[in-house]
Order: C-alpha cells, then structure tokens, then sequence
C-alpha cells in the first residue's frame, strides 16, 4: 500500500496551492482487470488553468534569470526527492499501467539521469551558443558594429504527459526537464491513463521548487480531459510552446490550435511512426533467425506500446525469406498475452487488426490468441504482403500494440521504390553486411530525407539518453523534424535567439561579456574557443 506521505488526493496542483476542481472526476483502470482505480481526479476549473499560466507568467521573470548553477541544483533535487519515492511510484504505476515493475524501476531511473543530464548542461552554460563577433570601427567602408548573441527560454511551456511512459515522457520527463533547464517555467497536462503516477511525480516536484527557493509558478499539474483542458492551455495568450507526446489525431488538433492562435507558438508533437525495418541480402542470408528473435523481442516490447515499435518489415523473395517468415511465425505462436495501458487503446488496436485481417491483400501469418483474457488482454500477430500491395495503400499506418508486417519485394528497384514513397518516421533501421551498405547506398540516401534516427543491425525500440540522440523526424512522426525529443539537443526547443549588438560590456549577460566569466564555449569572431 502506498505510504502516508503518498496518499493521492485526486487534485491539480496550482502552484503551491491544491486546487478544488469541478465536474465528474477522472479514473484510471487496472489494465489487467479493466476494474476503477481510487481515487477520481477532478478536472481542474477553467479559472485553475487560468491561474497556472498566470503564475508561470510571473515565475518566469525570475527563474528565467536564475543561473545555470541554481537550475542544476534544482533539476538534481526533484531527481533525488523521485528516487526517495520511487518504491510508491512504481507500485501506483504498475497498477494503472500493468507496466512490470523491473520495467518502470527502469524508467524510474532514466527519469532521474535524463534530470541529472540536464542538470549538467545547464551548469555548464554552453549550450546558449554564445556568440561574438567583434567591432571593427575601421572597416570601409562602413564600420562594423559589435554583435553578440545567445539562445534565451521562451517564457511557460505547456507539457502533454504520454499514456506509454507513465515518467520517463510525462510529469518529470523529458519536456519538462529540457524545459526546465533552459529557463522557461512549465504546466503539465497530466495523461487521464495514470494519473495517480502523476499526482505521485508531481507532488516530488512542488516540494523541490519550495525546497530549492523557486518562484511559486514554476511549476503546476492540471488534470482534466485532454480536449478542453489541453485546448484551453494552447490558446492561453501567455503560453509560450507546447510538448506533446501522443497520437497523431490529439497532436494535429494541437498542433493546429497553436498555428491558428493570434501570435502562432511552437508545438512539438511527437504523433505516430511506424519505423521500417529493411532486411538486406547478405544479412538475411548470414542470421534470419537471430533476425527474427530480435524483431519479435521488439515489437511485442511493452506490448507493442511504444513509439519506435518496429511496424513494417521490409524483406527480398525466396527461400532465406521463407525461412525468416516461419521462425518468427513460431515466435508470435509462443508469445504470452498482454495488456494494453487503456480501454481505448485497446479498442483500436483490435479494430485495426480486424481491418487488416479482411483486407484481400494481406495474409495472418501468425497469431496469438488468448481465450478468457480479462481487461484489455491482446494478442500478437504479424502480417504478410507484397510490394504491390503495400504501395498506394494505408497499410503503413501505425497500429499501437504487439503486431508488425512483412512485405516481400522481389527488386532492388522495388525497395528503393518502397523507401522514396514513404511518410516521415522518427527511425528506420537496416540489417546488412558491408557489402549490402555497398550495394545499397542510395538506400541510405533515401532513408535520410525520411527519419530521424538511422539504426544498423539492431532494433529501434530503446532510446538512449545521449547528448547526440535524435528522437524527432519528418512529419507526420512529429510536427517539427528539426528537433528532438530526446536527449540535450531538446533544451533548443523552448529557446529563442536574441542578439545584442553596440551594448556596454557591462550591460550585456554574463554569457556574452568580454571576460567570459562563466567560462563557457563561446564562437568569437568564427573560433570557437573559451
């Protein structure tokens, strides 16, 4: 049972205040019985919303000028207060999730490492992208003016949590930290699939901000249905930017509440990917079996729930193929069943696998059927079709659960054909030799104008919190595919350029001052140098 100091209240928290809300309270389910889960959360009123951005607003005049060090020290705190509870975190959220519990341990800790990332990027201070480039009153035949300038936050961002990564992408995920040490102030729109996980979260950083000395307004947690309290949030003059992690129906309503606003704001949707895989020659020929044990671990991952689940398959005709098709359609009849996080996820993954299996073209190589399954059970399946079949039809589109496709192709020209005609992606992966690289560059070519992340010989699902990861790609995978996600790179979300030019040393930021007291990176005159 959780403990006393974890006991859920069913509330938004409005800054430092707990809010009364209004109207029928949300639940979250046991996936694993379909069953209601105490306590109901009451959505919070539109006069509540109101008053989170209001308080972002004015917190943002201060935090924005806190320095790097006291934002690290603030990104370590809330780390340190969810590792403090992370035994009730996890046992709330293996209940609203049937996540297993190794699993959100996992997530647990890349939450608080993805934290402690940014922690160092903000402390260190060259991620603003200082530059300078020096005055030259003697140039003809004009002079040149002194110019500096530096990436700044936007003001308060509004992040979307996300139902299949109940911490790593949802109240101290990866928005809010990016956020976070960039400066700007940040309201989350807790997802209705756990919102006792996120009360839980929540709470750990309220208390950090109070702990740390932050402005009340740093932070805030709203609950209430995505359609009118997401809505009311984007349009809220004083919001900023938005992240959103999701399908790619609620981040295209988004998406286009922000583009329609009186003064447009960015929106970062990260929305559906089915993520191709293409099997060439020679690696199909050296290891289709271990391929194909690979590619099952993959999709069946978390029940097939995650963003980078490996859709499609792309693979030449003939006997190597054959081979291929029959280990992985053992592996699929053996698999255990699963639970999918929501009702509605559930309901749709079930439509699409009834829409795949009456379409002519496609043939159930495989399934796993479970007989009695209760809450939202579902079974694996995988799917076979032809190029010619595939192209021109919408069977590229994401199917959310444990399920991929096999299409055969019998040409090399057919697969870059297959390559050119697809959507955007947030991956792609290749398994290969070095002489299917060779033969297949231009594949690669392709590829590159279509996701964001290249793998080789290995899967997509698992994505690393590196300074170099991308997780981001071409519409429709996310709204905007020059940006990530993922990673360091993400804190250029919620940032804007702004220069100085002809300003007094002393009047400049400290980023920007002659003597470089941070010393950070900085790019003087085309070097970069410290």
């Amino acid at each position: 049972m959780l403990g006393e100091m974890a006991k859920l209240s069913g509330r938004s928290l409005v800054g430092f205040r707990e809010g009364a809300g209004s109207g029928n309270p949300l639940y979250a389910h046991d996936p694993t019985t379909g069953q209601q889960l105490q306590p109901g959360f009451i959505p919070a009123t539109a006069e509540e919303v109101d008053g989170a951005v209001q308080l972002a607003a004015d917190a943002f005049k201060t935090y924005s000028r806190t320095s790097g060090r006291e934002r690290g020290a603030f990104l370590r705190k809330i780390a340190d207060r969810l590792e403090s509870i992370t035994g009730d975190i996890v046992e709330r959220a293996a209940q609203e999730t049937a996540l297993p519990v190794a699993r959100l341990q996992g997530e647990t800790a890349r939450t608080c490492h993805q934290l402690r990332l940014f922690a160092q990027v903000a402390e260190e201070g060259s991620w603003v992208n200082a530059r300078i480039d020096h005055a030259d009153p003697e140039r003809k035949p004009l002079p040149k003016p002194d110019i500096r300038s530096l990436m700044r936050p936007l003001g308060p961002v509004v992040v979307f949590g996300a139902s299949n990564f109940p911490l790593a992408f949802s109240v101290a995920g990866g928005d809010t930290a990016s956020a976070l040490a960039g400066g700007n102030t940040v309201i989350v729109k807790a997802h209705a699939a756990h919102p006792g996980t996120s009360e839980l979260v929540g709470r750990a950083l309220q208390e950090s901000v109070r702990e740390c000395g932050m402005p009340e307004g740093v932070f805030s947690l709203l609950f209430g249905h995505g359609s009118q309290i997401g809505i009311a949030l984007m349009k809220h003059p004083l919001v900023r930017a938005g992240g959103f992690t999701g399908s790619r129906t609620a981040g295209r309503i988004l998406m286009d509440v922000a583009a329609s606003r009186p003064e447009p704001i960015p929106f970062y949707a990260e929305m559906s990917s089915t993520n191709p895989v293409f099997i060439l020659p020679g690696a199909l020929r050296e290891r289709a079996d271990n391929i194909a044990s690979g590619l099952h671990a993959s999709f069946t991952l978390g029940a097939g729930q995650f963003c980078t689940k490996p859709g499609m398959v792309f693979l030449e005709r003939g006997s190597e193929s054959d081979k291929f098709a029959k280990k992985l359609a053992e592996l699929v009849a053996g698999s255990a069943h699963f639970h999918l996080l929501t009702g509605a996820i559930h309901s749709s993954y079930d439509s699409a696998i009834a829409k795949r299996k009456a379409n002519p073209a496609v043939t159930v190589l495989a399934e796993k059927q479970h007989s009695g399954a209760a809450g939202f059970c579902a079974h694996s399946a995988v799917f076979e079709t032809d190029t010619n079949a595939f192209l021109g039809s919408d069977l590229e589109a994401e199917i959310f659960g444990p399920t991929t496709l096999l299409v055969r192709h019998s040409s090399r020209e057919q697969i870059l054909e297959i390559a050119r005609s697809l959507e955007g992606h947030l991956t792609a992966t290749i398994h290969g030799t070095e002489q299917d690289l060779r033969d297949f560059a231009d594949l690669i070519a392709i590829l590159e104008t279509k996701v964001g992340r290249l793998i080789f010989n290995g899967f997509p699902t698992g994505v690393e919190v590196t300074h170099a990861m991308v997780h981001g790609g071409p519409y429709p995978s996310t709204s905007d595919g020059r940006s990530t996600s993922v990673g360091t790179q993400a804190i250029f979300r919620f940032t804007r350029l702004v220069c100085y030019q002809g300003f007094p040393d002393n009047a400049l930021p400290d980023e920007l001052k002659e003597a470089n007291p941070l010393g950070i990176w900085r790019m003087i005159d085309g070097n970069l140098r410290k």
